[in-house]
């Protein structure tokens, strides 16, 4: 327990300080997922220790696409907080990426949760506790140098959250559940950067589709005694639906949705 919150606090310092650290899985021996969520618990404690308060998860990895690219081989998940999830506009918004390690752009869909969800529950039964659905950015980010590390050291570094950005909030009403289900599972989105296309991702990229991607994770949970079940009022982002972007500031980065009733972003890095 004790290497577990030193991890964590240095995790935690290395965020603060915009610093980078050597991968735990290089220097602790046994230094395995079961650990690292250990850590991860250790890290949240600390956060809700000096203010920061739980917003909910994000899913990383989902995109079986990218494993090959990060050398891992299944989904991860991380803590999202009140500091680090904000609303932006369609039309434009400012964020300021130089704050963060090696920062990466993923476009996502995230579920705002109505009620808590429960293991065994089919996808029709999941989209019934979400109350509303978005299309946003998640900006990753890398402790470690060059994005060199494994699966655990990915779950000890605050899952690589940096900053998750929401644009409208989209209701789902009970009525609109049919065409939710169908959407979810057939919608792509377009990832430009200074207006040149850079990618086309396919919601069936992430794990088979968002919803997929929901039920998946709450079954992960049910089988960590440690971790939180999820709650009402949590936002679970379910991951990149295309490739991971270096970005850097001056860029312009764009989206296309099509198939949901979600409106593009448009963000400038600075």
């Amino acid at each position: 327990m004790q290497t577990e919150v030193a991890i964590a606090a240095e995790v935690l310092a290395a965020l603060d300080g915009r610093d980078q650290i050597a991968p735990f899985t290089e220097r602790v021996p046994g230094f395995d997922l079961p650990a690292a969520y250990r850590a991860a618990a250790a890290l949240r404690r600390l956060r809700e220790a000096r203010g920061e308060r739980p917003a909910g998860r994000k899913l990383g990895f989902t995109n079986r696409n990218i494993w090959p690219e990060f050398g891992v081989d299944a989904p991860i998940w991380g803590d999202m907080y009140d500091t680090t999830v904000s609303d932006v506009a369609p039309e434009g918004a400012a964020f300021d990426c130089a704050r963060l390690s090696e920062p990466k752009i993923e476009p996502e869909i995230a579920f705002g949760l109505a009620r808590a969800p429960e293991p065994g529950m089919d996808e029709a039964a999941l989209l019934g506790c979400v109350g509303w659905v978005a299309h946003g950015f998640e900006m990753v980010q890398s402790v470690y140098p060059g994005w060199r590390f494994r699966a655990p050291d990915t779950v000890a570094g605050a899952g690589m959250h940096g900053a998750c950005l929401l644009g409208p909030r989209h209701p789902v009403s009970p009525g609109e559940a049919g065409q939710w289900r169908a959407a979810l599972a057939d919608f792509t989105i377009t990832i430009r950067r200074n207006g040149e296309a850079m990618d086309l991702g396919h919601a069936g990229a992430v794990l088979g589709g968002p919803l997929t991607a929901l039920r998946h994770f709450v079954a992960q949970l049910a089988a960590d005694p440690d971790a939180p079940p999820l709650a009402a009022g949590e936002i679970v982002t379910t991951g990149t639906v295309t490739r991971a972007f270096d970005v850097a500031p001056g860029e312009v980065w764009q989206t296309l949705v099509e198939g949901l009733p979600l409106p593009g972003l448009r963000l400038t890095l600075r």
